[in-house]
């Protein structure tokens, strides 16, 4: 394979991603830093088709990314390779307003060729290839200029092992008829609203008690206020205010400013500044939240009782025979959120009762939860066993 050196020329770029648009697939992977900012800074990306490779700068100045961007989400024809993708594809979004498409995901690809639930990439390098790599350069500082040749060989690693790995595992899940199994996840993967920072719904990744419209009137607006203001400054939103903090002051908002700096998790600063003069705006703007967005009771967990209890715990363990019989990652047949609402008495819906999990998994929990699954030992392995239907006396 061709190894480029560091591309920082906008025509450079333009070359080879005209050669990668008649590609296949091109593996592509990120490099970026987040730690003290609101949005990912991206400082390099490598891409390889199997027959060459590269890492961009992006960082260059005057550098033009439109033909690697126009590669990356408006040729339908190129496969996109990526490993546990969803921050690199999140990237691209903020970039484009669009995802890569179509998509593949290793990670997500070797749920359904092995038991790992979310297999590292340097674990599924060692397990594919036989190769150990070199974690020294894992942690570094992508943003700091110039790049060495240790970093640069290291970054693009990652896209030539990609390349090199994904026509085996392609090969697998067409032997093991799996492929279709993981579709959905790839599209799920893919989807752009996923990606979308909306303050507007930012309240809905607070965990907060209780069911009072008041309260969570309050949650939301705040919720929206600390991502406009963070993403206003580019800072994280947990430099602006934790979680907890939000949740305490929507619950029992403060009277006035000066009580900010009575506030948990809150500087004293935070009674005469600016940002806390903002936040009591906030709340003072509160309406309390619209019924139809409230929600839905958390039914979905099994009911009290020992009986129900006993029949959750049931079906984790046939998940556990069964995805070890499939020999695949438990979570891809089935998460733990499905079997709750399975036991609570849903049924449309459910991801786990639709498609190849239906056939997989899905009718044999249904049998176990209706009575017609048991467990037996057998050769010191325990092991489902379907009961024989009762005949009808009079047949």
């Amino acid at each position: 394979m061709h190894i480029h050196p560091l591309l920082t020329e906008s025509q450079d770029i333009a070359d080879i991603c005209e050669r990668f648009s008649k590609a296949d697939f091109v593996a592509v992977d990120t490099e970026f830093m987040r730690e003290n900012t609101y949005w990912p800074i991206l400082c390099l990306i490598q891409i390889s088709d199997g027959k060459e490779a590269a890492a961009i700068d992006p960082l260059a100045k005057g550098l033009d990314l439109q033909p690697l961007l126009d590669l990356l989400v408006n040729n339908e024809d190129v496969l996109k390779i990526f490993h546990a993708g969803g921050q690199d594809v999140e990237i691209i979004h903020n970039m484009t307003g669009k995802t890569p498409h179509p998509i593949f995901d290793t990670q997500i690809a070797a749920m359904a060729l092995g038991p790992s639930e979310q297999i590292g990439y340097a674990n599924l390098v060692d397990s594919w290839l036989g190769i150990t790599l070199d974690k020294g350069a894992r942690f570094t500082d992508w943003s700091r200029r110039p790049l060495d040749a240790r970093q640069i060989k290291y970054a693009i690693g990652d896209v030539t092992h990609l390349a090199e790995i994904f026509p085996m595992m392609l090969e697998k899940l067409k032997e093991t008829g799996r492929g279709m199994w993981i579709n959905a996840e790839m599209e799920k993967l893919a989807d752009p609203d996923n990606y979308v920072n909306d303050p507007e719904i930012a309240w809905r990744r607070v965990k907060s008690q209780g069911r009072n419209l008041e309260v969570l009137g309050r949650l939301k607006a705040l919720a929206s206020w600390r991502e406009q203001e963070a993403q206003s400054k580019d800072l994280p939103r947990g430099r602006i205010m934790r979680d907890e903090t939000l949740a305490d002051i929507a619950a029992h908002p403060p009277k006035d400013q000066a009580k900010l700096g009575q506030v948990r998790g809150l500087s004293n600063g935070w009674k005469s500044n600016d940002i806390g003069e903002r936040l009591m705006e906030t709340l003072a703007g509160a309406k309390p939240l619209d019924r139809s967005e409230l929600p839905s009771r958390n039914d979905r967990r099994p009911k009290s009782g020992k009986a129900s209890a006993l029949v959750a715990d049931l079906l984790k363990l046939l998940l556990k025979i069964r995805s070890a019989e499939l020999n695949v990652a438990s979570k891809l047949l089935a998460r733990a959120d499905d079997l709750d609402r399975i036991v609570a008495g849903e049924r449309d819906g459910v991801q786990l009762l639709e498609g190849w999990r239906l056939d997989e998994f899905g009718r044999d929990a249904i049998d176990l939860i209706e009575g017609r699954v048991s467990f037996t030992v057998m050769d010191g392995k325990l092991k489902m066993t379907h009961q024989p239907e009762v005949e009808n006396e009079d047949d």
